[in-house]
């Protein structure tokens, strides 16, 4: 039987496509902002503290949600909490076109981060438990390489719609996924594993993250938490500021722009190669050594001088650091029973992402003090190494295992 197979059935396609697509959006939201606080930067004369401010914010509200909607979907299913999330981050991100002071977008961009961070734990957990053993970390790592698209479509609308009919109509863009909501409550359902484990009695939330930090998984939850700190620490720090980066290494708004979108398409490969390896080696492999080379790419992209250099960089560490997070998003639910899965991924995202709250307003502190660009890329080297080596010496595989069963 061709190990496609499970991946081709309608049910499991159709799944995959539908959450796939909440994904998307939730990455255009997140690759929006990237592009928004670089041209309200030069419509509110922002500074660079201010820039790192604001996708500070958004990745505190991520975090929390991340926290909040783990531990709600383990108590009220996928399904609700996923179709719930969606619609609070294309509210708040509608309403962010309506603005008129910095504070009030940090306020909303809280919301919307509350509801991005809360929907991407859930989703990736909903599909893992979905789909049969053999083909559960390709098909989680598929549905990430739909937060390529996103990128894209938000670099594409950034590069034709901002310079011509300003952000606050980008915003609006990003309020339409809130109609999408309304085909999710007819698309999909909670997974099997979920609707058997919810017969009994679901557990109270204390005894949950009991379990998670039990003498069982605090293994895997501290390299979990590193991984994810790491992870998010520097890609939040690296990526939301990419177009300003550009700029200040003298490109204009425009042409960064134009670059930015050159680069994004290069994560499309870095995931479906992932998606290849994660069933074909394992998932230490992939994480290990993509983490490992986007680790490289960070430096290399730091001390980038030349236009070529500078592009070439930064498609290798697209490359890279994307299909690790593919492989992350894999990883982490295979790592605890159905009882407590949402819960734990939950958890570890929303650990991992005061890396994002750190990352991009530490960005702005040492692009405020006229730092290098390549020791502001030297820490994420640092970071990302870090990750990947408490993964390679702590980490277990997973490839193969049900976590459902008693002997895990």
């Amino acid at each position: 039987m061709n190990r496609l197979a499970a991946l081709r059935e309608p049910s499991t396609r159709k799944l995959l496509f539908s959450a796939g697509l909440s994904w998307l959006f939730d990455a255009m939201d997140v690759g929006m902002v990237s592009f928004i606080i670089a041209a309200i930067a030069v419509d509110w004369h922002l500074g660079a503290q201010q820039i790192g401010l604001v996708a500070a914010i958004n990745s505190i509200g991520m975090a929390a949600g991340a926290a909040v909607a783990g531990s709600l979907a383990d108590r009220y299913g996928r399904r609700s909490i996923l179709i719930w999330t969606l619609l609070i981050f294309s509210a708040a991100s509608g309403l962010s076109a309506l603005v008129s002071s910095f504070v009030a977008l940090c306020i909303l961009r809280f919301i919307a981060g509350f509801g991005l961070g809360g929907e991407l734990p859930v989703a990736s957990t909903l599909v893992s438990e979905s789909v049969p053993q053999k083909e559960r970390g390709r098909a989680v790592v598929l549905l990430e390489s739909f937060w390529a698209f996103g990128w894209i479509l938000s670099a594409l609308i950034a590069y034709f719609v901002i310079p011509d009919y300003g952000w606050r109509i980008a915003f609006v863009i990003s309020a339409l996924p809130a109609f999408y909501a309304l085909y999710l409550r007819r698309a999909i359902q909670d997974s099997p594993r979920y609707m058997a484990a919810v017969q009994q009695k679901p557990l109270p939330f204390r005894q949950r993250v009991a379990s998670v930090w039990s003498s069982k998984y605090r293994r895997s939850t501290i390299t979990l938490w590193v991984l994810w700190f790491t992870v998010v620490f520097s890609y939040y720090g690296m990526f939301l500021w990419l177009p300003t980066v550009m700029v200040m290494k003298g490109y204009g708004l425009v042409k960064s722009f134009q670059y930015v979108l050159i680069i994004t398409l290069a994560q499309l490969p870095g995931y479906f190669t992932a998606a290849y390896f994660i069933e074909k080696i394992g998932r230490k492999f992939v994480l290990v050594t993509y983490l490992v080379l986007t680790a490289i790419s960070a430096i290399w992209f730091g001390m980038a001088e030349s236009e070529g250099m500078l592009i070439a960089a930064g498609i290798c560490l697209s490359f890279f650091n994307l299909g690790a997070w593919g492989g992350m998003y894999a990883y982490t639910p295979e790592l605890y029973p159905t009882e407590v899965r949402s819960t734990g991924v939950g958890l570890a995202a929303s650990f991992g992402r005061i890396g994002g709250v750190i990352g991009p307003y530490l960005v702005g502190m040492l692009v405020a003090r006229e730092t290098a660009m390549t020791t502001i890329f030297t820490v994420f080297f640092v970071a990302i190494l870090l990750g990947a080596f408490v993964v390679l010496f702590w980490g277990r595989e997973t490839k193969g295992i049900d976590p459902d069963s008693p002997t895990v």
